[in-house]
């Protein structure tokens, strides 16, 4: 128990930089006096490890030290193995010979067992060069500038039929890129907008084109987000012929569909009523029923005749 202790406190420190004895002691739950005779093992043991009394004092490791690969066990080193390929997975291109360093430090041999494409198909890559470029900022904390396509955000439903096909348009805007997400099938940014002086989370494909300013910005956390679970939205109901069990699976969760005994599917799930969901319903063209709420079949049934009168001929 004691040497699990001991390696656990330098690991620690080595992260940490420099801690008090009552903080280490509060963590390992541990006397403050344990805690001194542990870093007199320690240094015993040879780790150049030290305690200085005073306001700017505290418990520290001489810098520049690392701990012996031997400290490791085959299972850890397999695990940083593995977490470097997925980073390599993402493009970053000094991984790989960090990769390549440690896979012979540890006379391991890393399997190329992730790859990663951020590219649409037919992209040509651009996407992926997007990603990059915003990893960059995020890392640096430089501002960027981006053109972005927005849309029509979540409203009640009775304004959602005279809200179908709205947009915001194009717009320029200067964001401070605090982290990218993925969610769900796509990748998202959140940022803080300057233009809009609040936090906002914008799709990574609605980025027309972007540019990292020289402008740098403090780092600041995102904030909690707020209550947008499924609680909130309105349970929608939809019946699917089994033709179309192949997109079916792809878009809703397996617990949210039941098989009928024709071989259609049922799907119920809690979704936000907004242009997004109409647009999301008319994609399934003529293989999708909507069993309820109503007046969301009169909403679609009237954007596909406002679609026939459009193009028809």
């Amino acid at each position: 128990m004691r040497e699990s202790r001991l390696f656990k406190i330098v690991y620690h420190l080595l992260d940490k930089g420099r801690v008090t004895a009552p903080e280490l002691a509060e963590k390992f739950e541990v006397s403050v006096r344990t805690i001194y005779r542990d870093i007199d093992a320690l240094s015993e043991a040879g780790i150049p490890i030290y305690a200085e009394a005073g306001r700017n004092g505290g418990i520290h490791v001489m810098k520049d030290f690392v701990l012996d690969r031997a400290v490791l066990s085959e299972k850890e080193k397999q695990e940083i193995l593995t977490a470097l390929q997925s980073i390599r997975a993402v493009q970053h291109v000094e991984s790989n010979q960090t990769l390549q360093k440690l896979s012979a430090i540890f006379h391991l041999h890393a399997e190329n067992w992730v790859e990663v494409d951020f590219s649409r198909w037919g992209n040509k890559g651009t996407d992926n060069e997007k990603f990059e470029l915003l990893k960059t900022a995020v890392i640096q904390c430089k501002s960027v500038k981006i053109r972005y396509a927005g849309v029509c955000e979540a409203m009640s439903s009775r304004d959602l039929a005279g809200a179908v096909g709205t947009v915001k348009g194009i717009s320029d805007r200067i964001v401070q890129p605090y982290q990218l997400a993925y969610k769900g099938t796509a990748w998202y940014l959140k940022a803080f907008c300057t233009k809009k002086q609040d936090w906002r989370i914008f799709k990574l494909n609605r980025i027309l084109d972007l540019e990292i300013l020289e402008e740098s910005f403090p780092r600041r956390d995102f904030p909690k987000p707020m209550d947008h679970s499924e609680g909130n939205y309105n349970q929608i109901t939809l019946r699917f012929p089994k033709e179309m069990s192949y997109r079916v699976f792809d878009e809703f969760d397996g617990t949210q569909i039941q098989y009928q005994e024709n071989g259609d599917l049922v799907v119920s799930a809690k979704m936000p009523e907004d242009a997004w969901l109409i647009g999301f319903l008319l994609s399934f063209g003529t293989q999708v029923e909507i069993l309820s709420p109503a007046y969301l079949k009169e909403v679609v049934a009237e954007q596909a005749k406002l679609i026939y009168e459009k193009n028809k001929l």
